[in-house]
């Protein structure tokens, strides 16, 4: 019985996300011509939140960088892969495998980001954090 509550609830909570996506296309006017088209490049948007995406990057890039004690870090699962293949479980080293790949293909990226960030905030150092042209 249990199993067909779940099943139920799981149904009626899939039809409820795509009914409220199916309105939220139509309230947004999908079809029709965009009414709140950007009128800029956000610059000065973007120059206020720069030292915020700063310290997140250089957080998530420690965590990333941290030793096998840090949860979230490249090395604890490493460790986590070699577990699985000592035990024998190949599905889940597998799964985690995957889930490793990813997670060091996360570095360069962000350290890309980091490199872009900095050539922002030097911009908008030079340009009034983009308040003018």
């Amino acid at each position: 019985m249990a199993s067909r509550t779940r099943t139920t609830v799981v149904s009626l909570l899939a039809v409820g996300a795509l009914l409220g996506a199916a309105g939220a296309a139509s309230a947004d006017g999908a079809g029709t011509h965009p009414s709140g088209a950007p009128t800029g490049d956000g610059a000065k948007a973007l120059c206020k939140r720069a030292p915020k995406i700063d310290q997140r990057i250089d957080r998530i890039l420690g965590r990333l960088n941290g030793d096998a004690s840090q949860r979230g870090s490249i090395a604890r699962l490493e460790q986590r892969v070699a577990d699985a293949r000592s035990a024998g479980h190949t599905q889940i080293e597998t799964y985690l495998d995957d889930r490793l790949t990813f997670r060091r293909s996360l570095v360069p990226t962000l350290e890309g980001r980091r490199k872009d960030l900095a050539d922002v905030e030097k911009w908008c150092a030079s340009h009034h954090d983009g308040a003018g042209s």
